[in-house]
């Protein structure tokens, strides 16, 4: 096994990717996580990420610090949609999607139904 070229930050496994997006969710008090593994059941990510923040503010504040942290370990730029209103954010960190949202959008939406066969397993 080859070492990355000097200067360069080797590309994370998924499940690396998946442990530090959990991290610093975790790290800004980010509620209810929860983690799917989409591994053959879907060619656009390997795992779904899917908590809440107690108000639009802290939604955004936690999708910005983790997209902030992406960037700053792996030099990986994320796609992210629905910051400006709080309510459901996407980040899409390639092999990992992760949405965070307000409560009540959370359950309205109710993806974790929708992707899950047998419920829920916290990160």
């Amino acid at each position: 096994m080859s070492a990355a070229p000097e200067g360069t930050i080797a590309e994370p496994s998924s499940e690396e990717l998946l442990s530090r997006i959990v991290a610093s969710l975790d790290d800004d008090k980010a509620e209810e996580i929860v983690t799917i593994d989409l591994r053959g059941r879907s060619s656009v990510a390997d795992y779904m990420v899917i908590c809440s923040g107690r108000s639009s503010r802290q939604v955004a504040a936690i999708a910005d610090k983790l997209v902030e942290r992406l960037k700053e370990d792996y030099r990986r730029s994320c796609k992210i949609e629905g910051k400006e209103q709080g309510d459901w954010v996407l980040i899409d960190a390639a092999d990992v999607i992760v949405h965070v949202f307000r409560p009540e959008v959370r359950e309205f939406y109710q993806l974790e139904k929708m992707w899950m066969p047998t419920g829920p397993r916290a990160a």
